[in-house]
């Protein structure tokens, strides 16, 4: 990078810096991070199963989210947009790492799924190849291992892409239950993000302001044969962009 910081997207590149690779799953200096985390499909990691989140699945279940385009942000291993697919989305879904992308693609094909999956920076694609308009953007698991400065981008990702009317959803660490509770100042003193940011409703409120809440509580937790992934601590959280208001015609 070029060390003549001219506008805020070099500002935010810096203090990229000031982390340790792993600390973030948006940089590509974090990608062989991630691919070294995926590359081993035999570990023990609930989030491997293919089985999609409880809350998205009970958001389409409930109707409360119904389908149109979808963006997967994170996707890993592909499984929640497996689902997204297969309830009738039009599924993109990004991730950093080329061994999560292989498995995804992988259990696409398996499943027949027309899922268009992207390798790379989702702040950077979301300015070329992630456009949208999309009708619901998903996270699950990505928003915390967010560095705080990252929240501008990530809210300026939710601004260009998420359509009026549209859903956004997450599942993020819930303070006091997992993740690091240290003030944001604390985490650029250590360089690191302990494992990923945990966040409290309130926080959460704070943070997506310009959205309107849906519903937020914890993740139910799902036994293992169920057919769900559900882990109790996790935030899961959907908010709405609200229309834009009717301009009132001026008749007479």
């Amino acid at each position: 990078m070029d060390r003549n910081v001219r506008s805020v997207d070099d500002v935010l590149r810096l203090m990229d810096e000031l982390f340790e690779p792993a600390a973030d799953r948006w940089t590509e200096r974090a990608a062989e991070w991630w691919d070294g985390f995926y590359t081993d499909r035999t570990r023990p990691v609930p989030f491997f199963a293919a089985k999609p989140d409880e809350n998205l699945a009970s958001y389409l279940a409930r109707r409360t989210v119904t389908p149109g385009r979808a963006l997967d942000l994170g996707c890993g291993p592909g499984r929640n947009a497996l689902h997204l697919a297969a309830a009738g989305f039009r599924v993109d879904a990004v991730d950093l790492s080329p061994a999560a992308l292989d498995w995804a693609e992988e259990r696409a094909r398996e499943a027949g799924a027309d899922i268009r999956f992207l390798r790379g920076n989702a702040f950077d694609l979301a300015e070329t190849a992630l456009a949208g308009p999309y009708d619901l953007i998903y996270d699950s698991g990505c928003f915390h291992h967010l560095p705080p400065h990252r929240r501008i981008s990530y809210l300026a990702l939710l601004d260009r892409s998420l359509a009026p009317g549209g859903h956004f959803a997450l599942s993020c660490f819930a303070a006091g239950a997992m993740g690091s509770e240290l003030p944001d100042a604390e985490l650029y003193r250590s360089s690191r993000l302990h494992g990923g940011v945990a966040y409290t409703p309130e926080s959460l409120r704070r943070i997506f302001a310009g959205l309107t809440e849906v519903e937020l509580r914890r993740m139910r937790d799902e036994p293992d044969g169920s057919p769900h992934f559900g882990e109790p601590f996790l935030w899961t959280a959907l908010f709405r962009r609200d229309e834009p208001p009717r301009a009132q015609s001026s008749a007479g």
